[in-house]
Order: C-alpha cells, then structure tokens, then sequence
C-alpha cells in the first residue's frame, strides 16, 4: 500500500499557506490601533524619509491564511520548508503573490516540493501545484476586521505512488477572518475545505475525496518588528489506498513561533521565521520544525494620490 496519510496531511497544512498559499495568510495591508490603514512596505518609489519608517509586521501567518491581500504595486515571494521529527519527512512550499489592478483582487501560486524517507535516502518530489484567486471582501480598518474569501484550483502534478498527490485536480476554498482588537493582538480564523473529483491511488482507482482544515492563530505584537505567535490547525484528510477504499486521517497541531522584519528604504521587506509544530490528539507524538522566509517589495511606482 502507498503511505498517503502523513504526507497528504503535511501537503493540506501547508496549502493554507497559499500562501498558500497559499499555501498556500497574505498581504501587506493590516490595521494599527488609532493610526488608520497600515502597510508592510508603504513605501513607493519617491517616498520620503518619514514614510519610509517601520511599520508593525502584517504578514503571513505560518501555516494560517490571515485576510489581507496585497496592496496595488507590491509583490511578495513566501518560502517555507518544514521537517518532521523522527521521520525526518519534509516539505518546501515557495509562493508567489501579485495584485490584480488593486488590493481587492490578488492572484497567486504556491509549488511544494516533499522529501520522503526511502530507505537511508530522502527522495524529493513535487508535490500538487496551487493556483489561486482572492477577493478582498472585507476591509474595515476603524473595526480592524478583514475577510478575504480564497478560491485555488490544485493541479494534480504529484506523484500517486510516492504519495505526494492526489492524482486528480482539485478545487478548494478557505475562508479567512483577520481580528484586531487593539494595538498588541491581532486574531486570524481559517475553515475551508477541498474536493477532488478523480483522486487517484496507486492501480490507478479513482473516486472522489473531500478534505476539510479549521484553525486559528493569536498573535502578540511585541514590537513593530518583532512578533509571538501561536497557532492551532486541524486537518481531516481523505485517501484512497491501494486496495480501493477511502481513508480518513485526522491531524491537529499547535504551532508557537516568532517573526521579526527588516526594512530597508528601498521598500523591501524581509520576515524571516520560526515555529514548533507539536502535535496533540490525533497527531500526538508528532513534532517537527518549520522555516519561514517572506521578502516583499514594491515593482511599479503608484501615484500618490
């Protein structure tokens, strides 16, 4: 039998990333107590030195999506590699996100590459490639509410037989909620779900599976440039073995981490970081380490109105 469950798990986790994800939580837009509308990088071409100071970070979660998409004129690149413990399985995710004509609609892509154990040897494969489109459906800076619903079409460019894909192309939506309830904490909420009409397995079977993900991040900032997170996301995740019958495996994990960002004149921004997942329940006894690193700067210059 193929060995689906913990590297399809792995796979779903990161997709919230898409960025991905979007991977698969995303953007440059967020909210700062009394101060109205902030940005990341709110910096342009010709800018002064008083708009060029820090800002406080609103930038991707780890493995939670937070509802802010890309402000107009600025673009960011996301890695992430993740490496269990024990197994020594990994995964790498980049992602790449653009604005569409504005912040209201984003477009972006996460490619994920997975290491799996084969005998003394980690073998890498690629794993279901993620194009997705978000709309800014919500974005009340006096509130410091934001909702940003996704939609992502998976491509079905993994390998069945190593596990690193469902074989069939998949459709997925998440829908994130960002909270700012005052200056220090900021609240990220995520349920989405995903359906894969012709999931394949390894004879070749198909049938179809749906996938479901909940989560939700805390995140205390610390500084402008510094920040404490913590993280909990459920994933149930649906297979087909080898012998035709549909599997369900269940994983849930906390993530504590921190992130901190360097600014520079130019208007690039780089948010490196890192977190524990630890997992607890149906995943207990799982733990593993997870890298994060953004760089986000401005690609046209916008007029300043």
């Amino acid at each position: 039998m193929q060995r689906p469950a913990p590297n399809v798990v792995m796979i779903s986790v990161l997709a919230m990333l898409v960025f991905i994800p979007p991977l698969q939580a995303e953007g440059p837009s967020g909210f700062e107590s009394n101060q109205g509308p902030i940005s990341k990088t709110d910096v342009t071409a010709g800018a002064t030195a008083e708009e060029e100071k820090p800002v406080p970070i609103q930038d991707n979660s780890f493995l939670i999506e937070e509802a802010y998409n890309q402000e107009d004129g600025v673009c960011q690149h996301i890695n992430t590699f993740m490496r269990m413990r024990g197994t020594g399985d990994s995964v790498y995710t980049f992602t790449q996100e653009w604005p569409v004509g504005g912040q209201t609609h984003q477009l972006s892509y996460t490619i994920p590459i997975l290491g799996m154990k084969d005998g003394n040897a980690l073998v890498w494969s690629q794993g279901d490639i993620a194009l997705n489109y978000r709309y800014q459906a919500i974005f009340d800076e006096k509130r410091g509410i934001a909702f940003a619903p996704r939609f992502s079409l998976l491509f079905p460019t993994g390998d069945v037989s190593r596990g690193t894909g469902k074989g069939g192309t998949g459709f997925q939506v998440n829908l994130p909620l960002s909270v700012q309830p005052n200056d220090k904490w900021v609240t990220h909420v995520n349920a989405g779900a995903t359906l894969t009409p012709e999931t394949k397995n390894a004879p070749g079977q198909k049938t179809d599976t749906t996938d479901f993900n909940l989560g939700q991040s805390v995140i205390y900032l610390a500084d402008q440039n510094f920040n404490i997170m913590f993280e909990v996301i459920w994933n149930s995740t649906e297979t087909l073995d080898d012998t035709g019958e549909k599997t369900r495996a269940e994983s849930l994990f906390i993530n504590p981490g921190v992130r901190w960002a360097h600014n520079f004149k130019s208007g690039l921004q780089i948010v490196p970081g890192i977190s524990f997942p630890i997992g607890i329940g149906p995943s207990n006894g799982t733990q593993g380490v997870f890298f994060y690193l953004s760089l986000e700067h401005p690609f046209k210059k916008i007029r300043q109105k």
